[in-house]
């Protein structure tokens, strides 16, 4: 009986939405022609409930309706990873125009893509939208993809490693993303990174000697020893409790097989001596890194972050953490710092001369570790 009632009920929506679309469709402009997702029933319940609603609106609900359970089936929309990989591997949303149309779809109308290659964040869904398709054009079609290599487990936020791969089989510029959604699983602030062609490496070091020369040292915090399990708990405890600290409790949770990258450098630190001596060089008076933004990853977390010298703002970063799971110690780093030059010249130079890969010298895929 309860069957034969829900079919009935399923059949009566049939009608109503039949009824609707022919009603409502010659109201639609061009615009509102193009076809598009809408994540929650929820959401749609809410505009229905106001004032004035869209016709976009109305045939969502009953769209939601039918189609409940199919798509987060396949994908849950409310995961931020899942999203992420979708958009990035199945939809190619940084190299083909469908692909960029279907990222602008999954972002929020108020959404801030902070674009660290660029002066000023772009802000708003269409903002977004033109910058995307712009991303796809200035690659030219030369470009295959984006490849995705690496990604933390976080549902409502994830940040992910990234390499442009092009059409002759070459790979070139890598960067770091960190994308958070709001309450309702849609795209609500995005930063992203790409690598410096220019690596000072150990000028970084003596710059920050210079700048902090006649700096007073941080006033120790004490702070109560813990053991957090989730990598964005590790995060939380070692840059808002430990730093400027005990450098051997922050070493306590780096694995024996540690691998460091630090894109201010060629080469990546391998093993906890090699790490412990770069935390050791780093642990310059006035310094302190800001945590901005935190995923909710559990085996991998990435996280944004400003860097304060003297009380100045400094550069902006995101980092990527990965734990072993055998022994729930970090395995690996990702730290890639912003430019203080937007956009800065060479980066700018080399993908005007080599849009498909976006630095001078290119190498074969596969050819380098995915670090």
């Amino acid at each position: 009986m309860a069957f034969f009632r829900l079919s009935i009920l399923a059949a009566i929506v049939l009608l109503v939405k039949s009824s609707v679309v022919a009603f409502l469709s010659p109201l639609k402009d061009l615009k509102l022609q193009k076809t598009r997702k809408y994540p929650t029933i929820r959401r749609r319940v809410n505009c229905l409930s106001s004032s004035t609603f869209s016709i976009d609106a109305v045939l969502g609900f009953f769209d939601d309706y039918l189609n409940r359970g199919k798509s987060t089936e396949k994908l849950n929309l409310e995961n931020a990873k899942d999203i992420v990989s979708n958009l990035v591997i199945n939809q190619n949303c940084y190299s083909s125009a469908k692909g960029a149309e279907e990222f602008a779809e999954a972002c929020a109308s108020d959404v801030v893509y902070e674009d660290c290659f660029l002066e000023n964040p772009v802000i708003g869904k269409e903002a977004v939208r033109e910058r995307m398709l712009l991303k796809v054009r200035e690659r030219g079609g030369i470009a295959d993809s984006l490849r995705l290599d690496r990604i933390s487990d976080g549902k409502k936020a994830c940040g992910f490693a990234w390499a442009w791969i092009s059409g002759n089989n070459m790979e070139g510029l890598r960067g770091t993303t960190f994308v958070e959604l709001n309450e309702v699983g849609k795209i609500v602030y995005v930063r992203e990174i790409p690598e410096s062609i220019y690596k000072p490496g150990d000028l970084t070091v003596k710059l920050l000697e210079a700048v902090t020369k006649n700096a007073k040292p941080t006033p120790f915090t004490p702070y109560q020893k813990k053991t957090p399990v989730a990598a964005n708990e590790i995060v939380k405890y070692l840059f808002n409790e430990v730093q400027g600290s005990e450098i051997e409790e922050s070493m306590r949770f780096f694995d024996e097989s540690i691998v460091y990258r630090d894109f201010n450098f060629e080469n990546v630190l391998r093993g906890k001596n090699e790490v412990r001596k770069f935390i050791n060089d780093f642990s310059f008076p006035g310094i302190v890194f800001k945590l901005q933004k935190v995923d909710d990853g559990v085996l991998s977390s990435s996280f944004t972050w400003e860097v304060e010298i003297n009380g100045a703002k400094g550069p902006k970063g995101i980092s990527l953490y990965e734990l072993n799971p055998d022994t729930n110690l970090i395995n690996y780093v990702r730290d890639i710092p912003e430019s203080a030059i937007k956009p800065p010249p060479l980066g700018a130079l080399a993908r005007v001369l080599r849009p498909g890969v976006g630095v001078f010298q290119a190498v074969a895929i596969g050819s380098r570790e995915i670090e």
